[in-house]
């Protein structure tokens, strides 16, 4: 409790200080999971993104 007092003076009181760190830390949970979801999205497509980026490579043009 010392730790939350110490940091709760911007704060109404210590149940603002609480509420809003619980918010923060679900809102950083669900950044984690959405990030989860695009890596996994990303490495299922990573082969057919790898020879996306290939071709395009082919298409330049080496002075």
């Amino acid at each position: 409790m010392d730790a939350i007092d110490r940091r709760s003076g911007q704060f109404k009181n210590r149940s603002d200080f609480i509420e809003t760190a619980v918010r923060s830390y679900i809102a950083h949970i669900a950044r984690q999971e959405q990030n989860a979801k695009d890596l996994a999205i990303i490495n299922r497509r990573a082969d057919q993104l790898n020879k996306e980026a290939a071709d395009v490579l082919a298409y330049q043009v080496i002075p």
